[in-house]
């Protein structure tokens, strides 16, 4: 079913191109424009809205049941720690790279575009990181307001209270545990059901990009665009570096072609919601077990956005280099440390990367308004951040199981195992 589902999505994805295209090259009235884009976008919401209805309950039963199978408390503070301390590692590197690779291929040089005026306002809601705010937003002051809202990390929250006290109740929770098992299964279950749409969501998301776009906005910023998907390249051989060097190269190619399926759902929807349970399948099926997948990757969801955070950086130079703005390394380096924490404070606000960067923007007295800039790609841009995301929190499920000595075979490890005995 994975391998059909990729087929489909990488078929809609080219044929939404195409479609995209013809649209773009036969239709320039602006109300027939909106009428089309308005339909196709009732495709893509509608999935992505499944998507959603589907997160937070398989989120808090994955987590409250995966922690409930560990038995010892120790152990979720011991993976607790290693997670955290390797999506700190992960974010220093990707918002490095971003920068490393900004001030050497200098995309904003030269642009030959009209800059927007520095007063001009860019259309997006300020965010600031207020410590106060975050530690509190932590806490749901309800399951059912945080479950309503897919609040994921206030879910993370209440489901590792939960799955703690089912192991200190021991017996008592049994009838819990099962519960959860049960309710994981049954959204892994509608998961698949919903999944079938994913290759119609696919072609009205890309068809939508390119109609409204057109190809020609490619060639425009093809440099910065270029630039940006190179220093992921590099970012996602650096993660397939970590997990030969983790697992072996046998096995990295294997991680690496079980979440190719979520990394085309999350690159084609620039939805990291829309891959989270086919992240999980997948995971499973490599041999990641479910207690340690369920608790990484919803906490990857607001620490590890790797391409998210790359792109922050890439994106602000990008924009002083366009205003022929000077950074020094001790403001650069600045940067990198501010990213570090605003990137995690406000991963749930809609389009987060680009308030992160007109936040970020503001710090340094970078022209705000520069932001326009970058608008028109942006979509083609966070599809592969997005895509990025995931290939981050697949490694990072791999690396802390494989720290705690849990990693299991593969399902197709497994059956050649059988087949040979």
């Amino acid at each position: 079913m994975a391998k059909r589902i990729t087929i489909y999505i990488l078929a809609a994805m080219i044929l939404g191109i195409l479609v995209g295209f013809g649209l773009n090259q036969t239709i320039t009235d602006p109300s027939a424009i909106a009428t089309i884009t308005d339909a196709l976008s009732i495709l893509t919401g509608l999935f992505l809205k499944l998507i959603k209805m589907i997160i937070a309950p398989l989120v808090f039963a994955t987590l409250v049941g995966g922690i409930a199978h560990m038995g010892d408390r120790s152990a979720l503070g011991r993976m607790g720690a290693r997670t955290i301390g390797w999506f700190l590692l992960a974010s220093v590197v990707s918002i490095t790279l971003g920068l490393m690779f900004v001030n050497i291929i200098r995309p904003g040089v030269g642009l030959g575009l009209p800059l927007p005026p520095v007063n001009e306002a860019n259309g997006l809601a300020q965010a600031h990181f207020v410590l106060k705010e975050f530690i509190l937003d932590l806490v749901p002051s309800s399951i059912f307001d945080a479950l309503a809202k897919n609040a994921i990390l206030q879910i993370v929250v209440f489901a590792t209270f939960a799955g703690v006290a089912c192991t200190a109740i021991g017996d008592k929770a049994e009838p819990i545990v099962k519960a959860m098992d049960s309710l994981a299964q049954l959204m892994l279950t509608i998961t698949d059901y919903v999944m079938r749409l994913a290759p119609i969501a696919v072609f009205a998301a890309v068809t939508s990009a390119v109609f409204k776009e057109g190809l020609g906005i490619l060639w425009t910023f093809g440099y910065f665009m270029g630039g940006f998907y190179l220093a992921l390249a590099v970012l996602w051989a650096i993660l397939f570096g970590v997990a030969v060097v983790a697992v072996g190269a046998g096995r990295a190619k294997d991680l690496f072609r079980f979440i190719r399926a979520p990394f085309l759902i999350a690159f084609s929807t620039a939805s990291s919601e829309a891959a989270f349970p086919r992240t999980l399948e997948a995971l499973e099926d490599f041999g990641v077990p479910p207690r340690v997948a369920g608790f990484v990757l919803p906490l990857g969801y607001s620490f590890n956005l790797d391409g998210s955070m790359m792109y922050c950086s890439f994106a602000t130079m990008f924009i002083a280099q366009a205003y022929g703005i000077h950074l020094s390394f001790t403001q650069q380096a600045t940067m990198l440390l501010l990213l570090m924490v605003t990137s995690k404070g406000i991963a749930s606000v809609p389009r987060a990367s680009l308030v992160v960067i007109s936040s970020t923007l503001a710090t340094f007295h970078i022209p705000e308004a520069g932001l326009l800039l970058i608008l028109a790609v942006d979509q083609f841009l966070d599809m592969g951040r997005t895509g990025t995301n995931v290939i981050g929190n697949a490694v990072a499920s791999t690396l802390v199981a494989k720290w705690e000595g849990i990693l299991g075979t593969s399902k197709t490890a497994a059956t050649r195992t059988t087949a040979a005995a």
